[in-house]
């Protein structure tokens, strides 16, 4: 018979952005013990609330399955001596199964005799494995930042307060952190006193719910949202879908109320931004806004509680949202007093990093390696102006009052009082966009001064921590270098710049040596940079889509040129999947097993013999000069083609002539053909190390 299984950990309000993840690690943890265990159930659900992680199984059975099975030991000759005595191999293998020698048989194992032991186990009552079980899942969980309490070394995301725990009707019991389970939950902190009794774990859900508590955060969702477009509708507007605040809010409350507030009309004559950043950074409000997308004086917030009094909470948001809007109006009225350009000389009072200067020397080397690109790019000059404008202005903002009480409107604060200290619009946009990408998805610059600053910004950043020694190691990545490096690689594709990666790393760590830093050796992080970058590139080729073995033939010629690499790589997707491409590879193989290991040759065609390969010489020599002129040009399907011509000669050669002749001479040259073959075959990649 099966009964339901529920584990309740009651705790003190559990941060936000802790509770989907550990609902993950819950569930997860459940299956896999269940699974060790030999138990199985019908379902598992996991859910939370800020005050309480819990775990729901339908159809646990009351009792493990028994264990009925064979396990393989040692071979014969290994367990038994010459007389037949058995060894200490068996003898360990025996008492490691819990049988005696004299239980363990023979059993053939592809031709190998091997001794085998019967294991058989009774299944355990389920009640007497849960207690163990129960506290094995609580030890499991972790969350970024746990936090001890009392005397107590256990660490967890905050304070537990109770423990849940029922199979069935009965409690299952256990201690853990000085306190015992139980059949007792709680409600909501203010809106319900009593405790909650359960009396079997499929009442839970239910049970909460008339305490005020939804515990199922889908539910929750679909309350909020639901609330939400109501409250909207009735004032002619609309939320946009904010998947990332939702999630929050969701976790915030046990018990969804939404109510509409406003805002003060005097306040809606700021930057939108300037508005909705308090509202939804610090206070986790909805901005409202009408059917054409501009805002409204309207916000959206969701409240722990039922409706009671909720013009007192309504006042209540609207005050502290008021107090944010007003610090910022005051900000903004006192920024504009002085032109943005005005400010640069002050960003020389903050220290970028001790070991890197400040920020005004960061500015100086922004404008160097932007205009180092803008060269290569070949932007005309009122481009370059721009860029050089934009790269100079990019941190003005840093030191405004705004941008000091609300870090996250840097850049979008630049733009609007570049604007209004009267700089070109190509600017304004270049110093919005330099921070873009912000995250993964988010939009990539689209001006010529926003791609050229934001490259610059990014791999200043990489480049100067890695010469001093900062680099990402396993999950930990401070300064998100990895993120930012993303950035870059986006960058360029959006833009289909050909830039190379190694001329940038070098102009930048250029930048920070003429400074006067210190920085490690060129020769030392370079290495270490070009993998960093070739692993991001990997990681975006396989993001869209390419198999593994041709992201890794694609990256063996080299990643230097990002827009390139991904040519060739897209190319030989496609051409993998031709018949002829299966000879094509073969050829380039036997090419280049025969000389990886030899010295580079020089071809001498006078010393040309067999017909085979004085065609094969003539093919090619027809051929190079196009061949390079495509490469040159990036045109990889072209050069494919060209090199698939000399299949044909390749076979034909390798039937005709031994390459490893006994001629010295004759070998060499025989192999300097062959290289000949590899650099032409090869320019979509090192295609040897595809799984064909």
């Amino acid at each position: 018979m099966a009964n339901d299984f529920l584990l309740e950990i009651g705790t003190e309000e559990i941060p936000a952005k802790f509770s989907p993840g550990a609902m993950t690690q819950l569930e997860e943890q459940a299956r896999k013990r269940f699974a060790e265990l030999r138990l199985s159930f019908t379902e598992v659900k996991a859910y939370a609330t800020p005050r309480r992680l819990a775990l729901l199984v339908t159809g646990l059975e009351e009792k493990q399955e028994d264990l009925n099975m064979e396990v393989k030991g040692p071979a014969v000759k290994a367990a038994y001596d010459a007389n037949g005595a058995p060894t200490k191999a068996a003898q360990g293998f025996a008492r490691g199964q819990g049988v005696t020698v004299e239980e363990l048989f023979v059993q053939e194992v592809n031709g190998v005799p091997c001794v085998f032991a019967r294991k058989s186990e009774t299944g355990v009552e389920t009640l007497i494995i849960l207690p163990q079980l129960a506290r094995d899942l609580i030890n499991a969980l972790h969350f970024p930042k746990p936090m001890r309490w009392g005397e107590l070394e256990f660490r967890f995301a905050r304070p537990i307060r109770w423990i849940v725990a029922l199979y069935g009707t009965e409690v299952v019991p256990f201690e853990f952190v000085g306190l015992e389970s139980g059949r007792t939950s709680r409600g909501h902190r203010t809106l319900v006193t009593e405790e909650v009794l359960l009396s079997q774990p499929s009442d839970y859900c239910e049970a909460l719910r008339k305490a005020y508590v939804i515990v199922d955060p889908e539910e929750r969702k679909v309350k909020i949202k639901a609330q939400i477009k109501v409250l909207a509708e009735n004032i002619g507007g609309e939320v946009p879908e904010d998947e990332e605040l939702l999630s929050e809010v969701i976790h915030l409350v046990e018990y969804p109320t939404a109510l509409l507030g406003e805002v003060a009309s005097r306040y809606m004559h700021l930057p939108e931004a300037v508005i909705t950043t308090p509202m939804r950074e610090h206070q986790r409000y909805f901005p409202v806004r009408a059917a054409n997308g501009v805002l409204l004086p309207y916000f959206i917030t969701v409240r722990n509680g039922d409706a009671f009094a909720l013009d007192t909470v309504k006042a209540g948001n609207e005050k502290v949202l008021k107090a944010r809007l007003e610090d910022a109006a005051f900000y903004y009225r006192e920024d504009q007093k002085v032109p943005l350009s005005e400010l640069v000389s002050k960003l020389g009072k903050i220290v970028y990093h001790e070991k890197l200067g400040t920020v005004e020397q960061r500015v100086e080397r922004l404008r160097g390696l932007s205009r180092f690109m803008a060269e290569r790019l070949g932007v005309d000059g009122v481009q370059q102006e721009a860029i050089d404008r934009t790269a100079y202005l990019a941190k003005a903002d840093l030191v405004t009052l705004m941008v000091s009480d609300f870090p996250e409107l840097q850049g979008i604060m630049g733009a609007d009082y570049a604007k209004l200290s009267g700089e070109k619009p190509e600017v304004c946009q270049g110093i919005l966009e330099h921070y873009q990408p912000r995250f993964a998805g988010d939009a990539m610059p689209a001006s010529e001064p926003g791609r050229v600053v934001s490259i610059a910004d990014k791999l200043d950043a990489i480049v100067g921590a890695f010469s001093i020694g900062i680099q990402p190691t396993g999950s930990q990545d401070p300064y998100a270098l990895r993120r930012q490096a993303q950035g870059i690689v986006g960058i360029l594709l959006d833009s289909g710049w050909e830039l190379s990666l190694t001329d940038l790393l070098r102009e930048s760590y250029r930048q920070l040596t003429e400074q006067g830093t210190s920085p490690l050796p060129i020769e030392d992080i370079l290495p270490l940079l070009q993998d960093f970058f070739q692993q991001r590139l990997r990681f975006v080729l396989q993001e869209r889509g390419l198999r593994y073995d041709t992201v890794e033939a694609a990256l063996a010629t080299g990643g230097d040129d990002i827009n390139r690499t991904v040519k060739r790589a897209r190319v030989l997707s496609e051409r993998r999947t031709e018949e002829s491409f299966i000879p094509y590879v073969q050829a380039y193989t036997r090419c280049l097993n025969l000389t990886k290991k030899e010295a580079p040759q020089v071809l001498d065609p006078s010393l040309l013999v067999d017909a085979t390969e004085i065609a094969l010489e003539n093919a090619i020599s027809l051929r190079i000069e196009r061949f390079d002129q495509t490469m040159a040009r990036g045109n990889y399907i072209m050069a494919y083609s060209l090199a698939e011509e000399l299949v044909s000669h390749i076979e034909a050669l390798f039937q005709a002539v031994m390459i490893m002749a006994e001629d010295e001479a004759l070998k060499r040259n025989r192999l300097a053909l062959l290289g000949q073959c590899v650099v032409m075959l090869g320019c979509l990649g090192d295609i040897s190390v595809l799984a064909i």
